[in-house]
């Protein structure tokens, strides 16, 4: 009886980590599983998030927050998101500069 709890708790602490999820298309470790191609009006976007590959990704990943309040992953290789990421990486460039 007690070996059978165990192996229940230990399958739903399983179950639990190997689905952690932060919203719809987002994952513990990469964020993005899917990624939205198609253009999205600028007045829709509130914020950009950009993630640099790393140790626990290797992606980039750009992460956009809607009006609406929904977040989205954009690809990063679409020609409209490369436009954006070269936008913001240049104003941060230029702050830098200023400071």
């Amino acid at each position: 009886m007690r070996s059978s709890i165990l192996l229940l708790l230990s399958i739903s602490s399983l179950l639990v980590h190997g689905m952690e999820t932060i919203g719809m298309g987002y994952t513990a470790f990469c964020k993005c599983v899917n990624h939205e191609r198609r253009l999205i009006p600028l007045n829709n976007i509130k914020s950009i998030e950009i993630r640099p590959s790393g140790p626990t990704c290797k992606n980039t990943e750009v992460i956009a927050g809607l009006a609406g309040g929904e977040r989205i992953c954009l690809d990063h290789r679409a020609a409209w998101v490369k436009k954006i990421i070269r936008f913001i990486r240049e104003k941060q460039k230029q702050k830098r500069n200023h400071v």
